[in-house]
Formats: structure tokens, sequence, C-alpha cells
């Protein structure tokens, strides 16, 4: 059974979709929601990997925002911090890090044990659990292959958080694992070769590129995401 967090969550400042349903900025991550839908005619994406080329480009807060919506749509989601380097999941949601994906992939405790019910219904959140030495290799491995078929049982949908593509190989890792990826770019801050650069890592595993999300962009009437779709 899921765990509850005792607390009201207090961090949750980025959640603008949850916070702010009516605001432009959430009809813009549900546009994203609906474009991701129909990205793929003939095959179901049940899994999508958020990544971002460096640090600091909000894939953290867009995936959080996308996690949030697609429960508000009534599916049940699961959230999962697969950076398990500089984990931020349980600060979005305000729960502990004391257990979580690491503890589940060493087989020490099962999944919906390790998953925490979030304020938002149909939402559920993984986190990272202690960081551990291996990070990739944990990725790679044959029990987080499992872990996957086991999420699907489960939920509707799972969306992974990961590290900065150009940073470290988890984020290729999980790509190929997943039914679709999307690349977080950050408006005046992104460089167009490290983007180039992250798209072709994506490709060498085969990723499914759903498209990219183009962060911090000020636009009329308020609007600040837009998605591009491939």
């Amino acid at each position: 059974m899921a765990r509850k967090s005792s607390r009201k969550s207090t961090n949750g400042q980025n959640l603008v979709a949850k916070n702010n349903p009516r605001s432009p900025i959430s009809e813009q991550y549900r546009t994203i929601r609906t474009n991701i839908q129909f990205s793929t005619v003939d095959t179901k994406v049940r899994s999508i990997l958020v990544t971002s080329s460096s640090p600091s480009e909000g894939k953290s807060t867009t995936v959080g925002n996308l996690a949030v919506v697609f429960a508000q749509q009534g599916k049940k989601v699961l959230l999962v911090d697969t950076d398990l380097r500089r984990p931020t999941m349980q600060f979005a949601f305000d729960i502990t890090n004391n257990t979580g994906l690491t503890n589940v992939l060493m087989k020490q405790t099962s999944l919906m044990e390790a998953v925490y019910r979030a304020d938002e219904e149909n939402l559920y959140v993984l986190p990272s659990g202690p960081i551990p030495p291996n990070p990739a290799e944990l990725l790679a491995s044959k029990a987080m292959d499992e872990l996957v078929e086991q999420m699907y049982g489960e939920f509707d949908i799972v969306l992974f958080d990961s590290p900065p593509i150009l940073a470290v190989t988890d984020a290729q890792i999980l790509a190929n694992r997943c039914d679709g990826t999307i690349l977080v770019v950050r408006s005046a801050k992104s460089d167009k070769d490290e983007m180039r650069k992250a798209k072709e890592l994506l490709d060498s595993v085969n990723a499914n590129v759903l498209g990219a999300v183009l962060n911090r962009k000020k636009l009329k009437k308020q609007q600040y995401y837009y998605y591009q779709n491939k």
C-alpha cells in the first residue's frame, strides 16, 4: 500500500498546475499533455522520460507539472525520481527520501511500500531513495527492467525525471526503456550545440523523442511554455 505524507505540501511552489489550475501556464501544460497523447497514432505511450541537455533548464518542474495534469485527467500516474545523483522530487512534494527507488531496486522494500500518494488525486510519487555509488549500473540492471514492467501493472502512465543527458549516461539508459522522451530547453540559456548533442545522444540509443518543451519563454498573454512536436 502506498504511503501518505503526513505533511501538507509547502514547497511545491513550482507545481502551478496543482496550485493554480486555471492559470495560462497550467493550460500550456495541458496542451503538452494533449500533444503527447496525439504524438503517436498506433502506439500507446505508457512511460515518458523528461530530461534536458544541462542542469537548471527546468526539467524537474516540467515533469512535476505534467504528472499533475495527467492525474487531473483521471489517469493513475506514477512520478519517479531517477536522478540518483541530485534528486529533487522530495522537495517539490514535501516527502521524505529515506526510502525510494534505490531501495526497491536492491530488493529492500516493495514498489508500493516505497511509493507516496501525493495531495493530488491519482498522483503517486516514488522518490529516489538513498544516493547509490553506482547510479548508471542500477538503472541499467535487470531489476530496473522488471520494476518498469511492474509499474505498468499498477499505473496508467509513468513519468521519469532524469539527470541532464550531457552530464551522465543515466538519461540515455532510461530513454531506451521508455515509450517516449521529452527534452526541456530553457529560453535564452540553452546552448544550441548542447541541444544538438543531446538529440544525437538520444538518437544513438533509438529513443523516441516526442518533442521539446521551451521553458521560461515570455509570450503574449502571459503564456510561458511552448511545446513543439517533432
